[in-house]
């Protein structure tokens, strides 16, 4: 049994995935040195009390300037690596979630109208989660409905909520996940509100190395 609801993180899903889609390109920033100190005059030197009071209030201006990088870097996606079709991603700050991702390789029919696809696998080691997949549709999907994803001769029925949709049994995720690792090929099948039916197909080229480097980064 999972320790956490589906449904609250869908939201989150979201808020990543669409995180990758405006990822540039990792540049590394050099931290930029600051200039040396000058000298403090004689009569400075002389005042031991107030050097004391400027270190303070320094060392609390610093704890301050610190906090602020880290709310600023929280929610920040670092890109670990792409491997093959997949890429593996890392939120920064605090807890910290690694995932792995992709977009579908093709969607029938070519002509409708709807949002981007993502197969979503993360990990989340503040809150014990392991490879939780969760699929993005992309259109809404009437909840409760049930979807499928086959994986050469595996078939695993979905559950659908809003856009998303998640592995329906639980305790097949770890199947899901093995059949993944050594298939070829995920296809999707859902339907919409409207009625309307997609397929998604996804190539499974790198994923395992994308999943070792999710785990590697969020052990």
């Amino acid at each position: 049994m999972m320790s956490f609801n589906r449904h609250a993180r869908m939201l989150m899903i979201g808020l990543l995935a669409g995180s990758v889609c405006a990822l540039t390109p990792m540049v590394s920033h050099a931290k930029s040195k600051k200039p040396a100190a000058e000298e403090p005059a004689d009569d400075e030197k002389a005042k031991p009390k107030d050097s004391k009071h400027k270190d303070s209030k320094d060392a609390k201006a610093k704890g301050k300037d610190d906090k602020k990088t880290d709310s600023k870097d929280a929610g920040k996606t670092l890109k670990l690596g792409i491997f093959g079709e997949w890429g593996a991603y890392q939120t920064q700050g605090k807890p910290k979630t690694c995932y792995a991702l992709a977009k579908p390789k093709s969607r029938e029919p070519k002509t409708a109208s709807r949002d981007s696809a993502y197969v979503f696998i993360s990990t989340r080691p503040a809150e014990n989660v392991k490879n939780e997949i969760a699929i993005i549709m992309g259109f809404p999907m009437k909840d409760g409905s049930e979807a499928s994803a086959e994986i050469g001769s595996s078939t695993f029925s979905l559950l659908a909520k809003g856009a998303n949709a998640w592995v329906k049994n639980p305790a097949e995720e770890s199947q899901f996940i093995a059949a993944l690792k050594k298939g070829s090929k995920l296809v999707v099948t859902a339907g919409s509100v409207k009625g309307k039916t997609t397929t998604d197909t996804y190539a499974l080229t790198g994923l395992a190395q994308a999943l070792d480097k999710v785990h590697k980064e969020c052990p």
